[in-house]
């Protein structure tokens, strides 16, 4: 490969990403506010802040795709506008260079859901951190169909894997496990939930950006492995950690209660849908154009538990 792929945000994805970009030869810059500690050998990194036009046009110019993997920090305050002015910004700057953007999207637009997540749901306007992300679908959707930019939007489950510390199977969960602890989780442990390997996401982008262009101005969902609860997935992680497979949970009516009094616990309180009912996505439509075998849970979910075994050694 020779193109030149810009990677906005350096989070688990942005990194797993990165790291695969590299090896397969692309030459790759990581943008964001403030340089990683370290980088694969050869990537560059050109410091930008999504919520400023300017700078975001800065890392756009010279890149022949791009990868948006950005986030921000888990407040709706935030969410709110920050969504839409960073789309905005990436869309300027897409029409105005001319590369292609793959975008690491979530679920959050379709709001409660009884079936299977498909990506022809209409999007939803529902709480504020899910609205959010449907105003900045709205943005890059409405430029894509008047041929303004090429835009294909990938939109994984709740994800796990290494370096995926802040998720619901993060540290709280594999890394408590890791430690010999109970795994602590917000969600119902009991309860059927898709997740998506942080590795499978990698991929996923990698085969949208070497896809035609018929590929784009599309939402594709990411494969996951056959669907679980949390409590099983955890009991693998256990198997592969040689522990006990303790899993203690908050009850979801208590979440509001809480939530009172812990901001973080707040911005919770919103998303239940996503755990108070089986949640399931339909990826058919990316399987049926590209590929349908998600890395094996057994396979997956070892390789976390020691990722996060060996974070833990290094203290």
């Amino acid at each position: 490969m020779s193109d030149t792929v810009t990677v906005f945000g350096y989070g688990a994805v942005g990194q797993a990403v990165t790291e695969l970009l590299a090896r397969q030869g692309r030459e790759v810059i990581v943008a964001q506010r403030s340089a990683p500690r370290s980088l694969p050998r050869g990537v560059k990194f050109i410091p930008c802040d999504v919520l400023d036009a300017e700078s975001v046009k800065a890392a756009v110019r010279g890149a022949d795709q791009v990868v948006l993997a950005t986030g921000f920090a888990y407040v709706g305050s935030l969410w709110r506008t920050a969504w839409p002015a960073a789309m905005t910004h990436m869309v300027s700057a897409l029409e105005a260079y001319g590369p292609r953007m793959v975008f690491v999207d979530n679920l959050y637009m379709y709001g409660p859901q009884d079936e299977p997540l498909t990506e022809d749901m209409p999007l939803a306007d529902y709480g504020v951190k899910p609205k959010s992300r449907s105003d900045a679908t709205r943005i890059w959707q409405a430029a894509a169909k008047a041929g303004r930019v090429r835009v294909a939007a990938l939109r994984p489950s709740d994800f796990f894997g290494p370096g995926a510390r802040t998720t619901q199977l993060g540290d709280l969960a594999f890394g408590a496990l890791a430690k010999g602890k109970a795994a602590q989780m917000v969600m119902p442990p009991d309860t059927p939930h898709d997740f998506a390997y942080v590795p499978d996401i990698a991929r996923a982008v990698g085969t949208l950006l070497d896809a035609p262009d018929d590929a784009f101005g599309e939402v594709w969902h990411v494969p996951c492995a056959p669907t679980q609860t949390p409590r099983q997935i955890l009991e693998i992680a256990a198997r592969a950690l040689n522990v006990k497979p303790s899993v203690s949970a908050l009850p979801l009516w208590l979440l509001p209660l809480i939530g009172a009094g812990s901001p973080g616990m707040r911005e919770l309180v919103e998303m239940r849908f996503q755990w108070d009912r089986p949640y399931r996505v339909d990826s058919s439509k990316f399987a049926q154009r590209f590929w349908s075998d998600p890395t094996p849970l057994e396979v997956s979910v070892a390789e976390t538990a020691r990722w996060f075994k060996d974070e833990d050694k290094k203290g």
